[in-house]
């Protein structure tokens, strides 16, 4: 799943090796992606009205839920 959030984000932003993610372990067997872009790219993923960035958390919830996991996606 940290494959998927960092091929997404590569996708979105301008300076791709400015892209990483970092994971640990939260409550009630959920895992927490922090995802860290450069301050220029910020807007880029988090998009109009935050759009992007739920988008992003809604796909990486539906393949979460076909491995029987739980995700929280924070953009750092």
């Amino acid at each position: 799943m940290e494959e998927l959030l960092v091929n997404i984000a590569k996708g979105l932003v301008e300076d791709p090796s400015g892209v990483s993610v970092t994971a640990e372990d939260g409550e009630n067997n959920t895992i927490v992606y922090h995802l860290h872009v450069s301050e220029n790219d910020m807007g880029r993923v988090i998009g109009k009205q935050g759009r992007i960035a739920k988008a992003i958390r809604t796909v990486m919830r539906a393949v979460a839920t076909r491995n029987n996991a739980r995700v929280v996606v924070e953009i750092d």
